[in-house]
């Protein structure tokens, strides 16, 4: 029955309605009868002081109408509804694996404040962007840590980034190829082979290995993106006891984005490389990969029911009462 199913969607707003019913109510009092002018002119003198036109005429009162309605507006904000619409419901689980370094050299400021911050504001709008996909995250330095599994809970990723930074890692060291067999593990694991990997990096120290790696991941189903962090005239690497790194010959030691490894890299595991400029065009990238790969299809038995919001139907029934209420004479 249809009483037992009405009800509003945002039924806040009807708690406004006494408040314009008082106002109404207000209003006509005070705008009735010789409104504000007998607190200026002598009551006996008023009559003899209006329009010989209007003088025998009293204008009908807009107040009720207007009442009317805000009421209908309000009611319309409420959403009332009674009825459901069914559809079914769909899903699109991509799998990201975000790989993270944290080797010594994300520590250099050519990019302010430091690489690796650089590289958590790039995850943080991944994050943003991943919705539907399950997200997983990797930080490696001379080896690889995951930091938390293939997950829905983008929240909880979003939460760890904070405390990454390259001083945390055990070990110093520059090791790619253990993350990329991490990401194939973690997306073997989610029974997703065919996965999304990014790689947040300014270079790596084991190429050969690294680039058998990438090129397993990309046999297994799954492409891998990288997106260089720094620039390539570099900065220079903090030492161990302040100050910064020497080389041989004295001169302070500089950490330069490796565009040519990493773009190599991206080729071997079948994406693309891109900088940090070009992360938008990436993350459309990304989703449209996704959306291909899962195939968005519907889940079987499973529907969404939405209540049918019918305000809509009182929006002209406002119009018309607004129209009306603007005749000559009211206002």
């Amino acid at each position: 029955m249809l009483i037992d199913t009405f009800h509003f969607l945002r039924p806040l707003w009807l708690l406004a309605l006494p408040v314009l019913w008082v106002l109404a109510w207000w209003l006509a009092r005070r705008r009735g009868g010789d409104g504000d002018w007998s607190r200026l002119i002598d009551p006996e003198l008023l009559p003899g002081l209006r329009l010989a036109a209007g003088a025998g005429k009293k204008a009908a009162s807009p107040w009720p109408w207007l009442a009317l309605a805000w009421s209908l507006a309000l009611l319309a904000l409420a959403g009332p509804a009674w009825e459901r619409d069914a559809t079914a419901a769909w899903r699109a689980p991509g799998a990201w694996v975000l790989l993270l370094d944290l080797s010594p050299s994300m520590a250099a400021a050519d990019l302010a404040p430091n690489r690796a911050t650089r590289a958590r504001y790039a995850i943080d709008d991944l994050l943003a962007a991943a919705r539907d996909a399950r997200v997983g995250l990797v930080a490696f330095a001379d080896e690889a840590f995951t930091v938390t599994p293939l997950t829905e809970d983008v929240a909880t990723v979003r939460a760890m980034l904070p405390a990454l930074a390259p001083e945390i890692m055990p070990s110093p060291g520059d090791n790619l190829a253990p993350a990329l067999e991490r990401a194939a593990k973690l997306l073997e694991q989610a029974g997703r082979r065919d996965g999304q990997v990014v790689l947040l990096s300014d270079g790596f120290t084991d190429p050969a290995a690294a680039f058998d790696a990438a090129q397993r991941l990309r046999n297994q189903g799954a492409t891998l993106y990288v997106v260089g962090i720094g620039s390539a005239t570099g900065a220079p690497l903090a030492g161990p006891r302040g100050g910064f790194a020497l080389d041989d010959k004295g001169q302070p030691r500089l950490a330069r984005l490796d565009e040519d490894r990493l773009r190599q890299l991206a080729a071997n595991g079948g994406g693309r490389y891109v900088d940090l400029a070009g992360l938008p065009t990436l993350i459309a990238t990304l989703r449209a990969s996704s959306e291909r790969a899962s195939g968005a299809t519907a889940m079987a038995g499973i529907e969404v029911a939405h209540w049918r919001d019918a305000g809509v139907w009182l929006l002209p029934g406002v119009l018309l009462l607004v129209a009306f209420l603007g005749r000559r004479g009211w206002l």
